[in-house]
């Protein structure tokens, strides 16, 4: 198959998992599914259908005749009876009653959710165990002082652990939206050709109540807890947005992570897992970039920017339903959630390897430190007895030249040795010295790290031990 294109998030970057979900074999394996239950929900109601023709739709729910469907298509050109054919071609004695009062939407549109719907179950498992490693690594690292940064620039400490809570707080914010849009999850149901189920009401003679209980025994079949109340002949396309959302929600999340490994990988403080044999550059042979977190930055621009597709789709349909959804939806649905599924997957194998430097940490920490303790030793010189304005304004003007040095004359940092020498503050070198430990500028870091992973991940981790333990496939 080298002599056409082949999708990369197939070939490079998507579990077989999440592939599978999107296969054609699961997507005619539920429309079958969807078929069944039909079957069995207006026999049920009263509709003259057998249990021998609805055993003889189960009997080939799974062997699908690929073959029949695509050489029918080529005469009829409509895919949904196509296949309607060929599995009546396998179950004769059924073949009147298949799709019996519903339209392709009834395959069509209830497949694409039930299929957006286990997608987004895949994806809570692995952005949970991403959760649960960033978890682990702030645990690990949440005494280990570091210099925080505002716009870039050197700030008052943090610790490690505490700047990865960061990256698992936007992590649990996109897990509470998702639980959301899982939870309100439904399906279309039989709602008929504009969604007035007049075919239904035909079937069931006039039968109201029929109609509506026909709707909820599918879902019920199906494993959903209802069915929209409401539709043209789709499902609402919003509702793809609302998915895709979630997607783009955790792409920017992750994004956000993979641009402060690769500054920290840059710093040489943090950097992502490298193999014994890879290869980080062609030509500089010592290169060592950090291409997951490059891989996880260009896949999240990709679903950040595929969420403007349903977004067009849902704003552009005209009345009851139009079929220019359609191509867009077969591209833009599967791929969102196969890059998501790849970003998620490379976010756990990041997370599991990186690497913390803490003497290169401290050597960067210690560089600063002056600048950031000169509130400290101004209160210690006022408690023995100097002026706050004039020990203020000293410090100022110290810190400048302290500044002036590393700046323009590429020394380092000597503010201690300037504070020491000015008897206006009447402190000595050692005293100045016994300030620079880190950990008395950290706040209260380690104690909020302990807090946050007590108090709100805890309980989510707990709540879902059944999904932890995954390992990452990924393509390196």
């Amino acid at each position: 198959m080298n002599d056409r294109y082949q999708s990369p998030l197939s070939e490079r970057y998507a579990s077989r998992e999440m592939q599978y979900i999107f296969s054609p074999d699961k997507k005619f394996k539920t429309w079958r599914k969807l078929w069944i239950a039909l079957a069995e929900t207006e026999k049920e109601l009263g509709l003259p259908i057998t249990q021998e023709q609805i055993d003889e739709l189960k009997e080939h729910a799974e062997d699908i005749n690929y073959e029949v469907a695509k050489e029918r298509e080529k005469l009829v050109r409509h895919d949904v009876m196509s296949h309607v054919y060929a599995y009546g071609q396998q179950c004769p004695k059924a073949k009147g009653i298949i799709h019996l009062g519903a339209t392709s939407c009834y395959v069509g549109d209830n497949t694409d959710l039930i299929i957006m719907t286990e997608g987004l179950r895949l994806v809570r498992k692995k952005l949970i165990n991403v959760m649960a490693e960033l978890a682990k690594f702030a645990d690990h690292y949440k005494n280990q002082p570091t210099l925080a940064f505002t716009h870039f620039q050197p700030a008052q400490p943090t610790t490690v652990g505490k700047r990865a809570t960061l990256w698992l707080h936007d992590l649990y914010l996109d897990l509470e939206d998702l639980e959301y849009v899982l939870g309100s999850m439904k399906l279309l149901g039989s709602k008929g050709t504009t969604g007035t189920q007049a075919s239904f009401l035909e079937l069931f003679e006039g039968d109201h109540e029929k109609c509506r209980k026909a709707d909820q025994m599918i879902a019920e079949k199906m494993g959903f807890a209802g069915c929209y109340p409401v539709s043209g002949q789709t499902y609402s396309r919003k509702i793809d947005t609302r998915v895709l959302n979630i997607l783009a929600g955790i792409a920017q999340s992750a994004h956000k992570f993979s641009n402060d490994i690769r500054l920290l990988q840059h710093l040489k403080e943090v950097e992502e897992p490298f193999e014994k044999n890879q290869i980080g550059s062609s030509a500089m042979a010592y290169k060592r970039n950090p291409m997951r977190s490059e891989r996880i930055a260009s896949l999240s621009n990709y679903v950040m920017s595929d969420v403007m597709n349903p977004m067009m789709v849902s704003s552009t349909q005209w009345f009851e339903r139009t079929l220019d959804d359609s191509a867009n939806k077969r591209l833009s649905i599967p791929e969102g959630f196969l890059a998501i599924d790849g970003i998620l997957d490379l976010y756990l194998n990041v997370v599991d390897g990186l690497v913390v430097y803490p003497k290169v940490i401290e050597k960067h920490m210690m560089a600063e430190l002056p600048f950031m303790a000169t509130e400290n030793i101004m209160m210690d010189a006022v408690k023995a007895g100097g002026d706050r304005q004039e020990l203020h304004e000293r410090i100022r003007q110290l810190s400048m030249e302290a500044g002036k040095n590393v700046k323009e004359k590429g020394l380092d940092n000597n503010l201690l040795e300037l504070i020491a020498a000015d008897p206006t503050f009447g402190m000595s070198l050692e005293s100045l010295k016994a300030c620079m430990e880190p950990s008395r500028y950290v706040g209260r870091a380690p104690q909020q790290v302990d807090e946050f992973l007590a108090e709100v991940i805890q309980p989510v981790l707990d709540e879902n031990k059944d999904v932890l333990g995954m390992t990452a496939e990924i393509t390196v």
